[in-house]
């Protein structure tokens, strides 16, 4: 080491000299100590200074004035040099000798003298002597280590300019939602946006921009909710967007008096939709701070909403929806409206009136009343056709809606007559008026002048609605669904396809006009008659043609008609192929018959589906809450290992009455048919005859019980060595006494049964 000679002693030297040489030269690089915020200064004359003897005086004169030195080792910070390159020079015009503040306490060199993070480089210590080359390093494991002292670079985050970007656009689709009420443009122009991972943000501003609305524009985001999950923003969004929005709680309480009631309501609603795991619940509740608003929103969706009886249908109306207007009321507006612009010929009024009916599912129903109002008023005419133009070429009647409305008048045709003996050729005339303006399609029309052979004559279907309505209301009260099949078989009524289809449509209408007792009872009923399923599948098809006009008595038709055909698929009463076929015969991507299919394949694509959608409704037709599979798969065994220990045979077709779960009996079958062929003891055998005989297990579930078994056989004989062989026995008594049908394979997946049905 190099010294100015005066003011450091021989004796420091040495010490000094020996401290530097104690040093491994291989393991620790001699290194400049540098500030490691800020790059490492040339050497040069100008920083000189930095090992100037001005900054040693107090040290090196207390030794001059003879005074003990207390610490003869402690000089200021020295710079340790590699060996291998040269030394720099020291210029001899910054040593300062002689200066008068050589004796000054404070620093002239314009450097801090005081010791810097890491330990080196103040006054009065080492420097960095141990320290390795290029400055000390921030150990996140350091005791001290503050995450504040990272020197990260500093550039402009895209990823905020982003969101930025995102927010914007988001509240423009949100606020347009709410004025066009438009659920596929506004899914495309959020999927057309892009950026997925910010589709959170869209779910925290859609509801808290709603929470300051009416309760109209709150259904609205609910519903809009329920309709983008899983299909534009994934469930880990919507999740997080929840999130937000109870951490934000206490800000939305400035704003929105209500805030903590209309936020619970939302989370209530989600959780009723399947659209948040009721776990959402318990892990926000254990993650917020106990005196957060958030902890108020959780607790009352838990307690107010979710836990109340009938908590279901009660949120899912807490809005109210449409359901306030029925199906007359709109139609007298309408023909109020039409009544009002044939005498006025105020075509933008008119057009106005139509906006605000909020009914573009219903515009059909104007199409058909201004087709009659044409016919009666033929002077009318031309104003009246005019109109429909107008409305068509402004978007606000579709063409879908259009010729719905043609189709509609067509078939009534005949009706019509009796009152305009020429209805069919005006009829046909306004058709090619408006196929040659160019704003109807005739090519989807149906024909005018052709009449289907009706299978049934209008006198038999009208008097069987009447008495399916009768039966349907009676097992509504009584539950009994033997009751139900000998009344059909009674009045012959389940021969004929257009019948069953008719009994299937009437059944699942008015059970979504009530509550989930009697949609329950439905599901069940429906699982345990044994009708073909082409005629399930033109009762569903029924539905969905009337879906729009029950829309305006059922609010959440939609949700209730996916739910009634994903049961069907889960009791195998319908395949998922069914829902193809379906499918093919609804009108477009944008008819609530498309939504509902949309939502009936979410319904079964989801986790544990089967168990969820046979619990949707309570589960057991009854007011007792489900049971899980795996519990009535139990009480099965009990009851049967009961009976076949000297058990009474009533009481054990009793218990598998108060099962309540009909469409499950097949594992009644199962169970039992396995137990005879392990034991070798037929009184399980006579268990089935009795079930059989009372029609408290139907063909329909005998067929499904022995098709398990069959599929079962090659883990059988793990146990039963001879099970095929015992099992082909079995089948051919079965056969003989009528339970299957004479096509029944007994080998593996040889049922001859289609989705649970004789084929």
């Amino acid at each position: 080491m190099e010294f100015s000679d005066g003011f450091v002693s021989e004796e420091h030297r040495e010490m000094l000299k020996s401290a530097a040489e104690s040093i491994d030269p291989i393991s620790v690089s001699p290194i400049e100590v540098t500030s490691p915020r800020s790059p490492k200064t040339p050497r040069g004359k100008s920083n000189s200074n930095k090992w100037s003897p001005v900054e040693h005086s107090r040290h090196s004169q207390s030794g001059r004035d003879g005074h003990p030195n207390k610490h003869p080792i402690c000089v200021s910070p020295v710079e340790v040099t590699s060996p291998r390159s040269p030394r720099t020079p020291r210029d001899k015009s910054n040593s300062n000798k002689g200066s008068p503040v050589k004796h000054s306490r404070h620093s002239h060199s314009g450097r801090d003298g005081r010791p810097k993070k890491g330990g080196s480089g103040g006054k009065g210590t080492w420097g960095g002597l141990l320290a390795s080359e290029g400055g000390y390093y921030l150990d996140p494991n350091d005791p001290n280590y503050d995450s504040s002292e990272e020197n990260y670079p500093i550039t402009p985050s895209k990823t905020s300019a982003d969101l930025e970007e995102f927010k914007k656009k988001a509240t423009v689709i949100v606020e347009e939602y709410f004025a066009t009420d438009d659920i596929m443009s506004t899914a495309n122009e959020l999927r057309d946006l892009g950026c997925p991972s910010f589709h959170y943000y869209f779910v925290k501003k859609l509801v808290s921009i709603a929470m300051d609305r009416h309760d109209k524009e709150k259904e609205m985001a609910a519903v809009l909710l329920s309709a983008l999950y899983a299909e534009i923003i994934n469930p880990p969004q919507v999740y997080k967007g929840f999130c937000k929005l109870v951490e934000s709680s206490d800000d939305l309480s400035v704003d929105i008096p209500d805030a903590v009631d209309v936020l619970a309501v939302f989370i209530a609603r989600a959780v009723v939709d399947d659209i948040l795991p009721p776990a959402f619940l318990t892990k926000q509740m254990a993650s917020l701070p106990k005196d957060s608003k958030g902890i108020e929103v959780i607790r009352r969706a838990e307690k107010s909403y979710l836990s109340a009886p009938l908590h279901a249908e009660t949120i899912l109306r807490r809005w109210g929806g449409s359901k306030s207007t029925t199906v007359e009321e709109v139609k007298n507006k309408i023909n109020n409206l039409l009544i009002e612009y044939i005498a006025s010929g105020d075509k933008a009024e008119a057009c106005r009136c139509i906006k605000d009916l909020k009914v573009p599912f219903f515009h059909h129903e104007i199409v058909k009343r201004v087709l009659i109002l044409a016919m009666e008023r033929q002077t009318a005419e031309a104003l009246i056709l005019d109109f429909l133009k107008v409305a068509s070429e402004e978007g606000l009647i579709n063409a879908s809606q259009i010729s719905k409305g043609f189709n509609r008048l067509i078939d009534t045709i005949d009706d019509l007559s009796l009152d305009i003996p020429n209805a069919r050729d005006l009829l046909q005339s306004l058709i090619s008026k408006a196929a040659s303006e160019g704003w109807l399609c005739a090519s989807s029309l149906k024909s005018l002048y052709f009449r289907r052979e009706k299978q049934v004559e209008d006198s038999t279907i009208k008097l069987f609605k009447t008495k399916a309505t009768s039966i349907i209301q009676e097992y509504f009260l009584t539950g009994d669904i033997i009751e139900v099949t000998n009344s059909l078989e009674s009045e012959n009524l389940s021969s004929s396809t257009p019948l069953n289809a008719i009994f299937i449509k009437k059944l699942i209408t008015l059970a979504m006009d009530r509550k989930n007792r009697e949609k329950e009872m439905a599901s069940v009923l429906l699982s345990s008659l044994c009708f073909p399923a082409e005629d399930i599948v033109t009762g569903f098809v029924m539905l969905i043609e009337s879906a729009e006009d029950t829309a305006l008595d059922i609010p959440a038709i939609v949700e209730d008609l996916a739910m009634f055909l994903a049961r069907t698929v889960v009791d195998e009463v319908l395949a998922p192929l069914h829902l193809d076929e379906i499918g093919n015969q609804c009108e477009g991507q944008d008819s609530i018959g498309s939504k509902v299919l949309q939502l009936a394949r979410s319904l079964l694509g989801a986790r544990l589906s089967g168990e969820r959608i046979l619990r949707c409704w309570g589960g057991g037709g009854s007011n007792k809450t489900g049971w899980e599979i795996d519990d009535v798969k139990d009480k099965i065994g009990k009851l049967l290992e009961e009976y076949d220990s000297g058990g009474d045979l009533r009481e054990a077709c009793r218990c598998i009455k108060e099962l309540g779960m009909p469409f499950f009996h097949h594992e009644v079958v199962k169970k039992a048919l396995v137990t005879v062929m392990e034991k070798k003891n037929e009184r399980l055998w006579g268990l089935l005859e009795e079930c059989y005989s009372v029609g408290l297990i139907t063909p329909n579930q005998m067929m499904k019980g022995f098709g398990r078994v069959a599929d079962s056989v090659d883990d059988l004989v793990l146990d039963v060595p001879d099970v095929e062989k015992q099992f082909a026995v079995y089948v051919e008594r079965a056969k003989k006494e009528g339970w299957l049908d004479p096509s029944f394979s007994a080998g593996k997946s040889g049922c001859a049964v289609e989705n649970g049905f004789c084929s």
